[in-house]
């Protein structure tokens, strides 16, 4: 174990990192850190930061960096376009560009108006002024400063850039190229990758969704109502995180995945209950635990999260027995926890749903070897008025194994809780989340063996409204 004076060593090593960096950022750099961390650090913060370092502290303060994952500040270097000073934090152009689809932090929005001041020459700044003079009060010192003004007062948004567009084709029409970029790129973000025709959209006796019920699902979300999420609290997060098992090897990296949605839940709202290495009779007891559990009266929401080794449609205890996942669910149906009537029931289950398939280190995969099972598949046609308003979230389709990196965590858990902090500030309903963790987990890659690997979540769900978190409020 650490002891106090090792840990003050290591902190002491990384801030002199940082330190290192600081030193070679100008007064001009440290304002667009400002500006791109708007949305981490309160303006009222950020304004009164003088140097890089003062913004260090507040990003340190706010868990978004840290020695043990500097990756958001290489993504800021990155961004402004240091990419020599990312070798202080381990990192190359090319990794951080690798690691970006599925650990951005930055929107695309902030980004795109980063980019879009960079290509404003002072007489195009000149000529956007004095066309909207009645709007400005002052001449903005910087292009960056007039599109943040702009932001600040309404004007743009993520959804409305029909202000730049008007601006930009009468000053300067090439940069409609970026917006139109943005707009393609913004729209991936939220939309499943298409299936192959090749590709079979059956597996077993699981259907997957089509392209057109995907649009349907979309159109009905839109016109639907949304959750109430003003009660008391948020509600409960239930953790369970099997590390450890009678006879296998550990699952090496699902302690990084608890600890994220550990965070993110935590962030979100939720009082969270996170229990390791769950044998099949603790499992039970967690089980009957919240299926009674009083608080439920009071919360909006209630999410349960599963992280063990897997077969079809079932996951097993760390003492090795297989418990179904329709099992658990049930303790939570309408009938059987009357106090989450009306309420959105959420889990996430990260496991294998299929036979072993054995990976190159550091991959692994999230299942073992089972002796051959006939086990219920889940099916859609249970979900009656009595499992309404769930939502399970597998890591991958039935039939096939789930990825695991075994230090950063899995592919699946990772992209949820980074989509999540993402987009719920953009006020992204929990399907449109989900799909795009679909995006992400699908384009991912074992760089060891590229194409070799390969994974797609899969949501099933009885939501009958939008499920959209409050944004958090700053610390």
């Amino acid at each position: 174990m650490m002891s106090k004076g090792q840990t003050s060593v290591l902190d002491n090593s990384f801030r002199m990192k940082l330190l290192k960096i600081d030193s070679q950022l100008e007064e001009e750099e440290v304002e667009h850190l400002k500006f791109l961390c708007q949305v981490f650090v309160s303006p009222k913060k950020l304004e009164n930061c003088k140097s890089a370092l003062n913004i260090f502290d507040h990003l340190l303060a706010e868990e978004c960096l840290s020695e043990e994952d500097p990756f958001f500040l290489a993504e800021l270097l990155y961004t402004i376009k240091q990419f020599l000073l990312l070798r202080h934090l381990d990192y190359s152009k090319e990794q951080v560009e690798h690691l970006l689809p599925t650990r951005r932090r930055i929107s695309l929005f902030r980004t795109l108006l980063y980019e879009l001041s960079e290509d404003i020459n002072q007489e195009n700044l000149e000529e956007m002024v004095f066309i909207l003079k009645d709007m400005i009060p002052k001449t903005p010192k910087s292009s960056l400063s007039f599109l943040a003004y702009l932001e600040k007062q309404a004007l743009i948004d993520e959804d409305n850039l029909n202000l730049l567009v008007d601006l930009f084709k009468n000053t300067k029409p090439i940069l409609m190229r970026k917006i139109e970029k943005y707009k393609k790129e913004k729209a991936n973000q939220v939309v499943i990758s298409p299936i192959k025709e090749s590709e079979s959209l059956y597996q077993g006796n699981e259907e997957l969704f089509s392209p057109s019920e995907i649009k349907s699902f979309s159109k009905a979300l839109l016109e639907a109502d949304v959750y109430r999420m003003d009660g008391i609290f948020r509600g409960h997060c239930v953790i369970v995180n099997n590390e450890t098992f009678t006879s296998r090897k550990p699952r090496r990296g699902t302690c990084a995945d608890a600890e994220f949605l550990s965070h993110v839940f935590d962030w979100l709202g939720f009082a969270i209950d996170r229990r390791d290495n769950v044998t099949k009779e603790e499992l039970e007891g967690i089980l009957k635990k919240y299926q009674h559990f009083p608080d439920h009266a009071k919360g909006d929401c209630f999410v349960f999260c599963v992280l063990t080794h897997g077969d079809r449609g079932k996951v097993y205890t760390s003492d090795e027995f297989l418990v179904g996942i329709e099992e658990i669910m049930s303790h939570f149906t309408l009938q059987q926890c009357p106090d989450l009537a009306g309420k959105p029931k959420l889990f996430f289950i990260q496991a294998c749903q299929g036979k072993e398939k054995q990976p190159s280190l550091p991959i692994e995969a999230d299942a073992i070897n089972p002796e051959q099972l006939n086990p219920e598949h889940l099916s859609h046609q249970k979900y009656l008025p009595d499992w309404v308003d769930m939502l399970l979230g597998l890591s991958t389709v039935p039939g096939f194994v789930s990825y695991r990196h075994a230090y950063t965590g899995s592919w699946y858990i990772q992209s949820l809780c980074h989509r999540l902090q993402d987009m719920v500030p953009r006020h992204r309903d929990i399907l449109t989340i989900l799909t795009a963790v679909n995006k992400d987990v699908s384009e991912k890659e074992d760089s060891q063996s590229p194409g070799t690997k390969k994974q797609i979540p899969q949501p099933s769900f009885t939501l009958r409204k939008r499920l959209i978190f409050p944004v958090p409020p700053q610390k």
